[in-house]
């Protein structure tokens, strides 16, 4: 399964994996605005072998399949508080 990957222009660290190129209209409205301007960085394969460095592959193919995106977050930051 191909993939396209943009990076949000609002969110740091935050990416949308498209099935097709510039599919934007994929995207539910709500979550496209809070995303702002997408912009490209790259396509890649998604096969059942593919490792991707934070989110799991087969999870990313599962929502291409049903939905036509997927968005990655970036990873939670925990801080201990010291009293």
């Amino acid at each position: 399964m191909q993939c396209h990957v943009y990076r949000s222009s609002k969110r740091d660290d935050t990416y949308v994996y498209l099935r097709e190129r510039d599919a934007f209209g994929l995207l539910p409205a709500n979550i496209a605005a809070t995303l702002g301007e997408l912009q490209f960085v790259l396509e890649v394969a998604l096969t059942p072998e593919r490792k991707l460095a934070r989110e799991d592959a087969n999870v990313v193919r599962a929502n291409l399949a049903a939905r036509g995106f997927h968005i990655q977050f970036p990873p939670k930051i925990e801080r201990e508080i010291a009293n």
